[in-house]
Protein backbone atom coordinates (compact mmCIF):
# COMPACT_ATOMS: atom_id res chain seq x y z
CA UNK A 1 0.00 0.00 0.00
CA UNK A 2 1.40 3.36 -1.04
CA UNK A 3 1.71 6.77 1.17
CA UNK A 4 -1.75 8.36 2.15
CA UNK A 5 -1.27 12.26 2.07
CA UNK A 6 -3.05 14.49 5.10
CA UNK A 7 -3.43 17.91 4.94
CA UNK A 8 -3.91 19.92 7.83
CA UNK A 9 -4.32 23.71 6.83
CA UNK A 10 -4.85 25.96 8.96
CA UNK A 11 -3.43 24.67 12.09
CA UNK A 12 -5.53 27.17 14.57
CA UNK A 13 -4.46 28.42 17.72
CA UNK A 14 -1.28 30.11 16.62
CA UNK A 15 -0.52 33.07 15.10
CA UNK A 16 -0.34 33.52 11.13
CA UNK A 17 -1.50 30.92 8.33
CA UNK A 18 0.21 27.69 8.61
CA UNK A 19 -0.05 24.46 5.93
CA UNK A 20 1.16 20.84 7.38
CA UNK A 21 1.03 18.09 5.07
CA UNK A 22 2.21 14.47 5.88
CA UNK A 23 2.70 11.52 3.94
CA UNK A 24 1.78 8.36 6.27
CA UNK A 25 2.22 4.61 5.14
CA UNK A 26 -0.32 1.74 5.92
CA UNK A 27 0.70 1.91 10.02
CA UNK A 28 -0.38 5.44 10.01
CA UNK A 29 3.32 6.01 10.97
CA UNK A 30 4.32 9.73 9.33
CA UNK A 31 7.09 9.14 6.62
CA UNK A 32 7.51 12.81 5.27
CA UNK A 33 6.21 16.01 6.98
CA UNK A 34 6.38 19.71 4.77
CA UNK A 35 5.70 22.95 6.67
CA UNK A 36 4.37 25.38 4.44
CA UNK A 37 3.51 29.06 5.17
CA UNK A 38 0.54 30.12 2.61
CA UNK A 39 -0.09 33.98 3.12
CA UNK A 40 2.63 36.40 2.44
CA UNK A 41 3.06 39.47 4.91
CA UNK A 42 5.51 41.91 5.65
CA UNK A 43 7.32 45.29 6.66
CA UNK A 44 11.14 44.47 5.98
CA UNK A 45 10.75 46.31 2.55
CA UNK A 46 8.87 49.21 4.17
CA UNK A 47 11.55 50.22 6.13
CA UNK A 48 13.62 50.79 3.50
CA UNK A 49 14.72 54.54 2.53
CA UNK A 50 13.19 55.39 5.69
CA UNK A 51 14.94 57.24 8.87
CA UNK A 52 16.83 54.50 10.60
CA UNK A 53 14.96 55.84 13.71
CA UNK A 54 11.76 55.15 12.61
CA UNK A 55 12.61 51.38 12.05
CA UNK A 56 11.78 50.33 15.42
CA UNK A 57 7.83 52.04 15.77
CA UNK A 58 7.65 50.27 11.86
CA UNK A 59 9.10 46.44 12.39
CA UNK A 60 6.99 45.86 15.61
CA UNK A 61 3.83 45.83 13.20
CA UNK A 62 5.35 42.15 12.33
CA UNK A 63 3.37 40.75 14.82
CA UNK A 64 0.54 41.63 17.20
CA UNK A 65 1.88 38.88 19.37
CA UNK A 66 5.22 39.62 19.76
CA UNK A 67 5.35 43.17 19.26
CA UNK A 68 7.97 44.22 22.18
CA UNK A 69 10.39 41.62 20.82
CA UNK A 70 10.69 43.14 16.95
CA UNK A 71 9.99 46.63 18.61
CA UNK A 72 13.18 46.41 20.93
CA UNK A 73 15.09 44.35 18.15
CA UNK A 74 14.71 46.59 15.26
CA UNK A 75 15.74 50.40 18.29
CA UNK A 76 18.57 47.94 19.25
CA UNK A 77 19.89 46.80 15.73
CA UNK A 78 19.80 50.86 15.08
CA UNK A 79 22.22 51.52 17.81
CA UNK A 80 24.56 48.54 17.09
CA UNK A 81 24.78 49.63 13.49
CA UNK A 82 25.86 53.92 15.15
CA UNK A 83 27.80 52.47 18.21
CA UNK A 84 25.19 53.41 20.92
CA UNK A 85 25.21 52.75 23.97
CA UNK A 86 21.99 53.01 25.74
CA UNK A 87 22.38 53.81 29.99
CA UNK A 88 22.50 51.15 32.41
CA UNK A 89 17.96 52.52 33.55
CA UNK A 90 17.40 51.77 29.93
CA UNK A 91 18.83 48.57 29.86
CA UNK A 92 16.79 47.41 32.94
CA UNK A 93 13.63 48.99 31.77
CA UNK A 94 13.63 47.20 28.77
CA UNK A 95 14.91 44.16 30.08
CA UNK A 96 11.56 43.98 32.73
CA UNK A 97 9.29 45.20 30.35
CA UNK A 98 10.72 42.06 28.16
CA UNK A 99 10.04 40.01 31.51
CA UNK A 100 6.22 41.30 31.53
CA UNK A 101 6.65 39.56 27.60
CA UNK A 102 8.11 36.38 28.24
CA UNK A 103 5.60 36.20 31.66
CA UNK A 104 2.11 36.75 29.42
CA UNK A 105 3.23 34.96 26.22
CA UNK A 106 4.02 31.73 27.81
CA UNK A 107 0.70 31.74 30.24
CA UNK A 108 -1.68 32.48 26.93
CA UNK A 109 0.84 29.87 24.95
CA UNK A 110 0.15 26.82 27.45
CA UNK A 111 -3.51 27.46 28.07
CA UNK A 112 -4.79 29.00 25.46
CA UNK A 113 -3.13 27.96 22.50
CA UNK A 114 -1.30 24.64 23.60
CA UNK A 115 -3.51 23.53 26.25
CA UNK A 116 -6.66 21.79 24.39
CA UNK A 117 -3.42 19.53 23.04
CA UNK A 118 -3.74 17.96 26.43
CA UNK A 119 -6.85 18.75 27.95
CA UNK A 120 -9.75 16.73 27.21
CA UNK A 121 -12.73 19.40 28.27
CA UNK A 122 -15.86 17.10 27.65
CA UNK A 123 -14.03 14.50 29.67
CA UNK A 124 -13.70 17.19 32.35
CA UNK A 125 -17.80 16.33 32.90
CA UNK A 126 -17.07 13.13 34.14
CA UNK A 127 -14.66 14.81 36.91
CA UNK A 128 -15.54 14.60 40.67
CA UNK A 129 -14.73 17.60 42.09
CA UNK A 130 -13.89 16.72 45.36
CA UNK A 131 -10.83 14.10 44.23
CA UNK A 132 -10.24 17.21 41.82
CA UNK A 133 -9.63 19.36 44.83
CA UNK A 134 -7.34 17.07 46.51
CA UNK A 135 -5.80 15.76 43.45
CA UNK A 136 -4.52 19.79 42.80
CA UNK A 137 -2.73 19.56 46.28
CA UNK A 138 -0.47 16.74 44.95
CA UNK A 139 1.05 19.09 42.06
CA UNK A 140 1.25 22.69 44.43
CA UNK A 141 1.50 24.04 47.85
CA UNK A 142 -1.19 26.58 47.34
CA UNK A 143 -3.19 25.64 44.43
CA UNK A 144 -5.30 28.54 42.50
CA UNK A 145 -8.72 28.18 41.78
CA UNK A 146 -9.28 24.81 42.80
CA UNK A 147 -11.42 24.74 45.46
CA UNK A 148 -14.45 22.60 45.74
CA UNK A 149 -16.50 25.48 44.87
CA UNK A 150 -14.21 26.72 41.91
CA UNK A 151 -14.53 23.43 40.63
CA UNK A 152 -17.95 22.64 40.49
CA UNK A 153 -18.69 26.42 38.63
CA UNK A 154 -16.45 25.73 36.06
CA UNK A 155 -18.15 21.96 35.53
CA UNK A 156 -21.60 23.43 34.92
CA UNK A 157 -20.19 26.04 33.28
CA UNK A 158 -18.82 23.48 30.44
CA UNK A 159 -22.00 21.39 31.08
CA UNK A 160 -24.18 24.38 29.84
CA UNK A 161 -21.97 24.66 26.95
CA UNK A 162 -22.40 21.12 26.26
CA UNK A 163 -26.45 20.68 26.75
CA UNK A 164 -26.68 23.51 24.21
CA UNK A 165 -24.80 21.64 21.58
CA UNK A 166 -22.16 24.27 21.72
CA UNK A 167 -18.81 24.32 23.46
CA UNK A 168 -17.93 27.78 22.61
CA UNK A 169 -14.33 28.36 22.66
CA UNK A 170 -13.62 24.68 23.53
CA UNK A 171 -15.56 23.86 20.39
CA UNK A 172 -13.91 21.74 16.90
CA UNK A 173 -11.48 19.73 19.18
CA UNK A 174 -10.86 16.00 18.88
CA UNK A 175 -12.29 15.28 21.79
CA UNK A 176 -11.97 11.47 23.42
CA UNK A 177 -9.08 11.11 21.11
CA UNK A 178 -7.44 8.06 22.40
CA UNK A 179 -4.11 9.99 23.25
CA UNK A 180 -5.27 11.88 26.22
CA UNK A 181 -4.03 10.92 29.12
CA UNK A 182 -5.04 12.81 32.26
CA UNK A 183 -7.78 11.89 34.38
CA UNK A 184 -11.24 13.25 34.57
CA UNK A 185 -10.27 15.64 37.21
CA UNK A 186 -6.70 16.32 36.04
CA UNK A 187 -8.84 17.36 33.20
CA UNK A 188 -11.30 19.51 35.78
CA UNK A 189 -8.24 21.26 37.18
CA UNK A 190 -6.41 22.36 33.67
CA UNK A 191 -9.77 23.71 32.46
CA UNK A 192 -10.35 25.81 35.70
CA UNK A 193 -6.42 27.07 35.24
CA UNK A 194 -7.33 27.71 31.64
CA UNK A 195 -10.54 30.14 33.09
CA UNK A 196 -8.26 31.84 35.71
CA UNK A 197 -5.60 32.47 33.34
CA UNK A 198 -7.48 34.61 31.19
CA UNK A 199 -7.29 36.95 34.24
CA UNK A 200 -4.02 36.64 34.97
CA UNK A 201 -2.83 37.57 31.00
CA UNK A 202 -4.66 40.37 31.62
CA UNK A 203 -2.45 41.68 34.42
CA UNK A 204 0.57 40.35 32.92
CA UNK A 205 0.18 42.82 29.68
CA UNK A 206 -0.68 46.03 31.94
CA UNK A 207 3.51 45.20 33.51
CA UNK A 208 4.02 45.81 30.02
CA UNK A 209 1.82 48.71 29.75
CA UNK A 210 2.77 50.57 32.78
CA UNK A 211 6.64 51.28 31.33
CA UNK A 212 5.24 51.14 27.51
CA UNK A 213 2.84 53.39 27.34
CA UNK A 214 0.09 50.86 26.04
CA UNK A 215 0.24 46.83 25.42
CA UNK A 216 0.57 45.37 22.35
CA UNK A 217 2.65 47.96 20.34
CA UNK A 218 4.72 49.61 23.48
CA UNK A 219 5.70 53.00 22.91
CA UNK A 220 8.46 54.21 24.85
CA UNK A 221 11.30 53.04 23.45
CA UNK A 222 14.07 55.59 20.95
CA UNK A 223 17.14 55.08 19.40
CA UNK A 224 19.85 55.54 22.30
CA UNK A 225 17.00 54.85 25.03
CA UNK A 226 13.93 54.57 26.54
CA UNK A 227 11.06 57.63 27.11
CA UNK A 228 9.30 56.56 30.20
CA UNK A 229 11.54 58.73 32.69
CA UNK A 230 8.52 60.48 34.43
CA UNK A 231 7.05 56.25 35.32
CA UNK A 232 10.36 55.12 36.61
CA UNK A 233 10.63 58.26 38.71
CA UNK A 234 7.19 57.52 40.20
CA UNK A 235 7.18 55.50 43.34
CA UNK A 236 3.50 54.44 42.97
CA UNK A 237 4.14 53.44 39.60
CA UNK A 238 7.41 51.43 40.55
CA UNK A 239 5.15 49.61 43.78
CA UNK A 240 2.48 48.95 40.85
CA UNK A 241 4.65 46.73 38.59
CA UNK A 242 5.71 45.42 41.61
CA UNK A 243 2.29 44.12 43.17
CA UNK A 244 1.48 43.09 39.38
CA UNK A 245 4.87 41.13 39.10
CA UNK A 246 3.81 39.26 42.07
CA UNK A 247 0.39 38.32 40.74
CA UNK A 248 1.76 36.67 38.03
CA UNK A 249 4.30 34.73 39.94
CA UNK A 250 1.50 33.63 42.44
CA UNK A 251 0.11 32.19 39.17
CA UNK A 252 2.72 30.72 37.47
CA UNK A 253 4.11 29.14 40.46
CA UNK A 254 0.77 27.46 42.06
CA UNK A 255 -0.59 26.73 38.75
CA UNK A 256 1.05 26.70 35.60
CA UNK A 257 4.10 24.73 37.13
CA UNK A 258 1.94 22.78 38.99
CA UNK A 259 -0.55 21.88 35.53
CA UNK A 260 2.80 21.54 33.41
CA UNK A 261 4.07 18.90 36.08
CA UNK A 262 1.01 16.83 36.00
CA UNK A 263 0.42 17.04 32.08
CA UNK A 264 4.11 15.65 31.60
CA UNK A 265 3.63 13.07 34.33
CA UNK A 266 0.89 11.74 32.68
CA UNK A 267 2.00 12.02 29.36
CA UNK A 268 5.51 10.87 29.94
CA UNK A 269 4.55 7.10 28.30
CA UNK A 270 2.88 8.57 24.99
CA UNK A 271 4.95 8.40 22.27
CA UNK A 272 4.07 10.85 19.79
CA UNK A 273 5.13 13.47 22.61
CA UNK A 274 8.06 11.59 24.27
CA UNK A 275 9.69 10.87 20.60
CA UNK A 276 13.34 12.44 20.19
CA UNK A 277 13.75 15.31 18.39
CA UNK A 278 14.66 14.92 14.62
CA UNK A 279 16.75 18.23 14.31
CA UNK A 280 19.52 17.77 17.30
CA UNK A 281 21.55 20.95 17.20
CA UNK A 282 19.82 23.71 19.60
CA UNK A 283 21.08 27.48 19.27
CA UNK A 284 20.07 30.03 21.45
CA UNK A 285 21.12 33.67 22.89
CA UNK A 286 21.40 35.51 25.99
CA UNK A 287 18.48 37.01 27.28
CA UNK A 288 17.13 38.94 30.37
CA UNK A 289 19.78 41.58 31.62
CA UNK A 290 19.56 41.52 35.25
CA UNK A 291 22.06 43.90 36.70
CA UNK A 292 24.99 45.64 35.16
CA UNK A 293 26.82 42.37 33.87
CA UNK A 294 24.71 39.13 34.26
CA UNK A 295 21.99 37.79 31.91
CA UNK A 296 19.46 35.04 33.32
CA UNK A 297 19.80 32.68 30.34
CA UNK A 298 23.16 32.01 28.13
CA UNK A 299 24.75 32.15 24.88
CA UNK A 300 25.64 28.88 22.28
CA UNK A 301 25.32 26.21 20.28
CA UNK A 302 24.68 22.42 21.17
CA UNK A 303 25.47 19.55 18.36
CA UNK A 304 23.68 16.48 18.32
CA UNK A 305 22.01 16.32 21.77
CA UNK A 306 25.44 16.64 23.47
CA UNK A 307 25.02 18.43 26.79
CA UNK A 308 28.89 18.10 27.61
CA UNK A 309 29.98 20.79 25.16
CA UNK A 310 28.82 24.18 24.41
CA UNK A 311 29.63 26.10 21.34
CA UNK A 312 29.85 29.86 20.99
CA UNK A 313 28.09 31.08 17.92
CA UNK A 314 29.92 33.09 15.12
CA UNK A 315 27.32 35.80 13.43
CA UNK A 316 29.35 35.57 10.12
CA UNK A 317 28.22 31.76 9.77
CA UNK A 318 24.23 32.68 9.47
CA UNK A 319 22.89 32.14 6.19
CA UNK A 320 19.14 32.36 5.12
CA UNK A 321 18.38 30.13 1.30
CA UNK A 322 15.13 29.88 -0.48
CA UNK A 323 15.55 26.72 -2.72
CA UNK A 324 12.32 25.12 -1.91
CA UNK A 325 10.86 28.87 -0.65
CA UNK A 326 8.25 31.11 -3.39
CA UNK A 327 11.64 33.67 -3.90
CA UNK A 328 14.24 33.76 -7.00
CA UNK A 329 17.29 33.38 -4.91
CA UNK A 330 17.97 30.37 -3.74
CA UNK A 331 21.66 30.77 -2.86
CA UNK A 332 22.56 30.88 1.03
CA UNK A 333 23.00 34.47 1.92
CA UNK A 334 23.97 36.31 5.26
CA UNK A 335 20.96 38.14 6.85
CA UNK A 336 23.01 41.74 6.14
CA UNK A 337 23.07 40.93 2.09
CA UNK A 338 19.60 38.97 1.89
CA UNK A 339 16.76 39.33 -0.49
CA UNK A 340 13.33 38.81 -0.76
CA UNK A 341 12.22 38.53 -4.49
CA UNK A 342 9.26 36.62 -4.88
CA UNK A 343 8.53 33.86 -7.42
CA UNK A 344 5.43 31.77 -6.48
CA UNK A 345 4.91 28.57 -8.47
CA UNK A 346 1.66 27.25 -7.20
CA UNK A 347 0.16 24.03 -6.04
CA UNK A 348 -0.13 20.62 -7.55
CA UNK A 349 -3.14 18.46 -7.89
CA UNK A 350 -3.32 14.94 -5.92
CA UNK A 351 -5.47 13.00 -3.89
CA UNK A 352 -4.94 13.38 -0.33
CA UNK A 353 -7.37 11.70 2.86
CA UNK A 354 -10.15 14.04 3.59
CA UNK A 355 -11.94 14.94 7.35
CA UNK A 356 -14.04 11.70 7.17
CA UNK A 357 -11.23 9.21 5.98
CA UNK A 358 -12.04 9.09 2.09
CA UNK A 359 -10.31 10.48 -0.19
CA UNK A 360 -10.64 13.77 -2.04
CA UNK A 361 -9.16 15.68 -4.93
CA UNK A 362 -6.89 18.31 -3.34
CA UNK A 363 -4.17 21.10 -3.81
CA UNK A 364 -1.01 20.14 -2.56
CA UNK A 365 2.58 21.44 -2.43
CA UNK A 366 4.86 20.44 -4.73
CA UNK A 367 7.52 19.10 -2.52
CA UNK A 368 10.60 18.76 -5.25
CA UNK A 369 10.16 22.73 -6.05
CA UNK A 370 8.92 25.74 -4.01
CA UNK A 371 6.50 25.42 -1.51
CA UNK A 372 6.53 28.07 1.44
CA UNK A 373 7.10 31.88 1.91
CA UNK A 374 8.82 31.04 4.89
CA UNK A 375 13.00 30.90 3.93
CA UNK A 376 15.48 28.40 5.54
CA UNK A 377 18.07 29.50 7.72
CA UNK A 378 20.70 28.06 8.57
CA UNK A 379 23.97 27.87 10.57
CA UNK A 380 27.42 26.90 9.17
CA UNK A 381 24.75 25.10 6.77
CA UNK A 382 23.06 22.70 9.58
CA UNK A 383 19.68 23.07 11.07
CA UNK A 384 18.93 24.68 13.88
CA UNK A 385 16.00 24.61 16.93
CA UNK A 386 15.42 27.85 18.60
CA UNK A 387 13.16 28.25 20.98
CA UNK A 388 12.61 28.15 25.27
CA UNK A 389 14.00 24.35 24.36
CA UNK A 390 17.54 25.20 23.25
CA UNK A 391 17.42 28.18 25.81
CA UNK A 392 17.01 26.27 28.96
CA UNK A 393 19.47 22.91 27.74
CA UNK A 394 22.34 25.77 26.53
CA UNK A 395 21.79 27.36 30.19
CA UNK A 396 21.87 23.91 31.64
CA UNK A 397 24.45 22.57 29.87
CA UNK A 398 26.89 25.86 30.44
CA UNK A 399 26.09 24.89 34.15
CA UNK A 400 23.79 28.58 34.91
CA UNK A 401 23.42 28.45 38.61
CA UNK A 402 20.01 30.02 38.08
CA UNK A 403 18.55 27.43 35.77
CA UNK A 404 20.10 24.09 36.65
CA UNK A 405 18.42 23.95 40.19
CA UNK A 406 14.95 24.92 38.15
CA UNK A 407 15.31 21.41 35.37
CA UNK A 408 17.21 19.46 37.90
CA UNK A 409 13.60 19.86 40.47
CA UNK A 410 11.41 19.22 36.93
CA UNK A 411 12.85 15.90 36.25
CA UNK A 412 12.84 15.03 40.21
CA UNK A 413 9.55 15.78 40.21
CA UNK A 414 8.19 14.32 36.92
CA UNK A 415 10.91 11.31 37.15
CA UNK A 416 12.02 11.64 33.69
CA UNK A 417 15.33 11.03 32.25
CA UNK A 418 17.20 14.20 30.84
CA UNK A 419 16.29 12.74 27.27
CA UNK A 420 12.75 13.97 27.86
CA UNK A 421 14.02 17.04 27.38
CA UNK A 422 14.50 16.25 23.54
CA UNK A 423 10.71 15.94 22.70
CA UNK A 424 7.68 18.32 22.49
CA UNK A 425 7.25 17.31 26.15
CA UNK A 426 10.13 18.73 26.72
CA UNK A 427 9.40 21.66 24.85
CA UNK A 428 6.61 22.33 26.35
CA UNK A 429 8.10 22.03 30.15
CA UNK A 430 10.86 24.04 29.12
CA UNK A 431 8.60 27.19 28.25
CA UNK A 432 7.61 26.67 31.71
CA UNK A 433 11.17 26.85 33.53
CA UNK A 434 12.05 29.40 31.24
CA UNK A 435 8.92 31.48 32.77
CA UNK A 436 9.83 29.80 36.27
CA UNK A 437 13.01 30.86 35.94
CA UNK A 438 12.04 35.16 35.33
CA UNK A 439 9.16 34.78 37.99
CA UNK A 440 12.13 33.74 40.07
CA UNK A 441 14.64 35.86 39.35
CA UNK A 442 13.29 38.67 37.36
CA UNK A 443 13.06 41.43 40.58
CA UNK A 444 16.71 40.89 40.62
CA UNK A 445 16.55 43.12 37.47
CA UNK A 446 13.75 45.50 39.39
CA UNK A 447 15.89 46.09 42.50
CA UNK A 448 18.95 46.62 40.92
CA UNK A 449 16.92 49.80 38.87
CA UNK A 450 15.63 51.05 41.90
CA UNK A 451 19.16 51.42 43.44
CA UNK A 452 20.73 53.17 40.81
CA UNK A 453 17.79 55.53 40.18
CA UNK A 454 19.06 56.79 43.57
CA UNK A 455 22.40 57.82 41.87
CA UNK A 456 22.02 57.98 38.15
CA UNK A 457 18.83 59.25 36.66
CA UNK A 458 20.23 58.84 32.44
CA UNK A 459 17.48 57.35 30.25
CA UNK A 460 19.27 58.52 27.17
CA UNK A 461 21.66 58.37 25.27
CA UNK A 462 22.34 61.21 22.59
CA UNK A 463 23.92 60.46 18.97
CA UNK A 464 24.39 61.54 15.33
CA UNK A 465 23.94 59.82 12.11
CA UNK A 466 26.75 61.20 9.57
CA UNK A 467 25.07 60.84 6.24
CA UNK A 468 28.21 60.64 4.56
CA UNK A 469 28.74 57.46 6.41
CA UNK A 470 27.70 53.50 6.05
CA UNK A 471 26.88 51.69 8.86
CA UNK A 472 25.37 48.20 9.45
CA UNK A 473 24.35 47.03 12.64
CA UNK A 474 22.68 43.82 13.93
CA UNK A 475 20.39 42.79 17.43
CA UNK A 476 20.46 38.88 18.69
CA UNK A 477 18.54 37.97 21.61
CA UNK A 478 16.25 35.47 22.64
CA UNK A 479 12.42 36.06 23.13
CA UNK A 480 9.64 34.10 23.94
CA UNK A 481 9.91 31.87 20.67
CA UNK A 482 13.93 31.34 20.70
CA UNK A 483 16.58 33.26 18.87
CA UNK A 484 15.60 36.67 17.30
CA UNK A 485 17.73 38.67 14.61
CA UNK A 486 17.41 41.86 12.64
CA UNK A 487 20.16 42.82 10.64
CA UNK A 488 20.43 46.81 9.10
CA UNK A 489 22.77 48.58 6.50
CA UNK A 490 22.48 52.50 6.16
CA UNK A 491 23.65 54.54 3.73
CA UNK A 492 23.22 58.22 3.05
CA UNK A 493 20.92 58.69 6.27
CA UNK A 494 18.25 56.33 5.47
CA UNK A 495 17.65 52.40 5.67
CA UNK A 496 19.47 50.62 2.41
CA UNK A 497 18.55 47.21 3.54
CA UNK A 498 16.84 45.28 6.53
CA UNK A 499 16.63 41.82 7.23
CA UNK A 500 14.75 40.05 9.63
CA UNK A 501 15.53 35.94 10.85
CA UNK A 502 12.80 35.08 13.28
CA UNK A 503 12.31 31.59 15.37
CA UNK A 504 9.86 30.50 13.49
CA UNK A 505 11.63 30.94 10.46
CA UNK A 506 14.36 28.90 12.15
CA UNK A 507 11.96 26.14 13.16
CA UNK A 508 9.25 26.09 10.32
CA UNK A 509 11.70 26.16 7.35
CA UNK A 510 11.50 23.93 4.31
CA UNK A 511 13.62 21.72 3.42
CA UNK A 512 17.15 23.51 2.33
CA UNK A 513 19.84 22.70 -0.77
CA UNK A 514 21.07 19.67 1.08
CA UNK A 515 18.04 17.95 1.86
CA UNK A 516 18.13 18.93 5.42
CA UNK A 517 14.67 19.36 6.72
CA UNK A 518 13.71 21.40 8.92
CA UNK A 519 12.20 21.24 12.90
CA UNK A 520 9.09 21.23 12.59
CA UNK A 521 9.34 18.95 9.16
CA UNK A 522 11.80 16.59 11.10
CA UNK A 523 9.92 16.64 14.57
CA UNK A 524 6.97 15.19 12.97
CA UNK A 525 8.79 12.17 11.18
CA UNK A 526 8.05 8.55 12.72
CA UNK A 527 4.89 9.75 14.93
CA UNK A 528 2.16 7.36 14.78
CA UNK A 529 -1.07 9.15 14.17
CA UNK A 530 -3.61 7.20 16.27
CA UNK A 531 -6.40 8.33 14.30
CA UNK A 532 -5.70 9.68 10.72
CA UNK A 533 -9.44 11.45 10.59
CA UNK A 534 -8.28 13.59 14.03
CA UNK A 535 -4.29 14.46 13.58
CA UNK A 536 -3.89 15.46 17.27
CA UNK A 537 -0.49 14.45 17.48
CA UNK A 538 0.47 16.70 14.75
CA UNK A 539 -1.37 19.37 16.18
CA UNK A 540 0.09 19.00 19.56
CA UNK A 541 3.80 18.44 17.93
CA UNK A 542 3.59 22.01 16.37
CA UNK A 543 2.00 23.87 19.35
CA UNK A 544 5.03 22.81 21.22
CA UNK A 545 7.02 24.96 19.38
CA UNK A 546 4.59 28.07 19.65
CA UNK A 547 4.51 29.26 16.10
CA UNK A 548 4.09 32.79 14.74
CA UNK A 549 4.09 32.72 11.54
CA UNK A 550 3.14 36.21 11.17
CA UNK A 551 6.75 36.64 12.45
CA UNK A 552 8.59 34.32 9.85
CA UNK A 553 6.78 35.75 6.67
CA UNK A 554 7.16 39.27 6.39
CA UNK A 555 7.83 41.14 3.25
CA UNK A 556 5.43 42.96 1.33
CA UNK A 557 4.93 46.00 -1.71
CA UNK A 558 5.89 49.12 -0.18
CA UNK A 559 3.69 50.85 -2.68
CA UNK A 560 0.78 48.91 -1.82
CA UNK A 561 0.38 46.89 -5.37
CA UNK A 562 -1.71 43.52 -5.22
CA UNK A 563 0.82 40.94 -4.71
CA UNK A 564 -1.80 38.01 -5.01
CA UNK A 565 -5.67 36.73 -4.62
CA UNK A 566 -5.61 33.72 -2.00
CA UNK A 567 -8.63 31.65 -1.41
CA UNK A 568 -9.50 29.21 1.26
CA UNK A 569 -11.49 26.55 0.86
CA UNK A 570 -12.16 23.95 4.00
CA UNK A 571 -12.20 20.89 1.20
CA UNK A 572 -9.53 21.68 -0.55
CA UNK A 573 -7.09 23.60 0.93
CA UNK A 574 -5.63 27.40 -0.60
CA UNK A 575 -5.72 28.36 -4.11
CA UNK A 576 -3.92 31.45 -5.16
CA UNK A 577 -3.27 33.36 -8.55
Amino acid sequence: MSNQRIIVDPITRIEGHLRIEVEVDENNVIQKAYSSSTLWRGLETIVKNRDPRDVGFLIQRICGVCTFSHYRAGIEAVEDALGIVPPLNAKLTRSLMNQSLFMHDHVVHFYHLHGLDWVDVVAALDADVEKASKEAFKYAKYPIATGENDLKKVKDRVKEFVQRGQLGPFANAYWGHKTYRLSPEQNLIVLSHYLKALEVQRDLAKLMALFGGKQPHPQSLTVGGVTCVMDLLDPSRMGEYLTLFKKGVEFIENAYEADVIMVASAYKDEPSVTQIAGVKNFMSHREMQLNRNEFLFDTGIIYDLDLSKVFEINEDLITEEATHSWYENNEALHPYDGKTNPKYTGLKDMETIGANGEKVHSKVIDEKGKYSWIKSPRYDGKTMEVGPLACILISYAKGNKRIVPLVDEFLEKTQLPKSALFSALGRTAARMIQTKAIAKYGLEAFNTLIENLKVDQDTYTSYKIDKNKEYKGRFIGDVPRGMLSHWIRIKNGVVENYQAVVPSTWNAGPIDALGQVGPYESNLVGVKVADITQPLEIIRIIHSFDPCIACAVHFMDKKGNDLGTYKVDPLYGLSCK
